[in-house]
């Protein structure tokens, strides 16, 4: 079978390879892979020490964002052949820790998880692939190929879930929430706010393509600037990873409104800022910052659930770009109207 493959870390190493067809364990699934989204993640794999190859390699077979269809399933698995299904990401560390042990493994308290083409484990970038029942989340035929969206949803889905717990806190009724970026994680969010009744307003510096139109045919309401806005808003998702944006965003929000991060900024970046006026903004109006990354399984049915209830076609344009396996490096190449890229495991 092939792989698309790196040497974490080398942005020399990206490679189409041959490698022998997986044996499963016992009361494993076999999969075949058709599609692995690709995200900002991967690019950070490739280019930088953000990975690791599991323990006795040195290549790391790529890519978290997963559809795959089952070859072979255990009678007891709760598959049949021909299912579609998504793999999960991150995996309890061996020896859990308390949240790991009570299924909680976004929340890792040790750092010893392992993440599916990330960290310490082969990812879902191969023609054929095992998993576990338990780590298998059943797509519906009606996705599709649409169920490549799954895994950037669950994060999506999560970043809500901690949301809505946390406005829990005391009387938290929000109208509007603001989306800064309108890349696949972005546009989930603001879908997801869609779907809650919320008036959504998205954030992005283009101008130009399918981003704006996307985000008018959800029924929300496309900006490229915060002076755009004319409100505060209660509630933020933040997806660009800008530094700028961020603290920019937080000296903007209403009183006892919720931030949550999504994007990654990079170590190396660095943004001078008002300390003092954000900390105070903070304080004084209530208001709570939290990041979120990773999810559960919980997360990922939520997120299936999400993806059903949306129009087909709304949801395709999404994809903006299918690379074929063969090719797959130029997925990492972002082109100047791409939202989601996906290598089609199956060329």
């Amino acid at each position: 079978m092939k792989a698309a493959t790196v040497v974490p870390g080398r942005a020399d190493s990206p490679a189409v390879e041959e490698l022998a067809d997986p044996t499963p364990e016992p009361g494993e699934l076999l999969v075949e892979g058709l599609l692995a989204g690709v995200c900002g993640t991967d690019e950070e794999v490739v280019g930088s020490a953000h990975g690791s190859a599991p323990a006795g390699s040195d290549r790391l077979v790529l890519f978290h964002e997963s559809l795959g269809r089952v070859l072979h399933a255990p009678a007891i698995s709760g598959f049949r052949e021909g299912d579609h299904l998504v793999g999960v990401v991150r995996r309890p560390d061996p020896q859990p820790c308390a949240a790991c042990a009570a299924g909680q493994w976004d929340f890792c308290r040790n750092d010893d998880y392992t993440e599916c083409g990330i960290k310490g484990r082969h990812g879902f970038g191969a023609q054929r692939w095992t998993v576990e029942p338990r780590f298998a989340v059943p797509v519906t035929r009606r996705l599709g190929d649409l169920g490549v969206l799954t895994e950037p949803g669950s994060v999506v889905a999560k970043a809500w879930e901690q949301a809505e717990n946390i406005g829990t806190r005391t009387y938290f009724s929000p109208r509007r929430v603001l989306v800064t970026g309108a890349g696949p994680v972005g546009l989930l969010a603001a879908l997801m706010g869609v779907q809650r009744g919320l008036e959504v307003h998205v954030l992005d510096r283009v101008t130009e393509g399918v981003k704006p139109g996307l985000v008018r045919d959800l029924g929300a309401t496309y900006h490229t600037g915060l002076d755009e806005l004319g409100f505060e808003p209660e509630l933020v998702f933040e997806a660009t990873g800008s530094g700028e944006v961020v603290f920019e965003v937080l000296r903007r929000t209403a009183r006892n409104a919720i931030t949550v991060l999504l994007g990654l900024s990079g170590s190396d970046r660095t943004v001078r800022v008002p300390a003092g006026a954000v900390n105070d903004e903070l304080v004084m109006d209530n208001d709570v910052v939290i990041g979120s990354v990773s999810a559960n399984l919980r997360h990922y049915r939520h997120a299936v659930q999400a993806l059903e209830q949306v129009d087909p076609e709304w949801l395709g344009g999404l994809i903006s770009r299918r690379v074929p396996l063969d090719s797959w490096p130029e997925a990492l190449r972002p082109g100047d109207d791409d939202v989601k890229v996906v290598v089609d495991l199956r060329r």
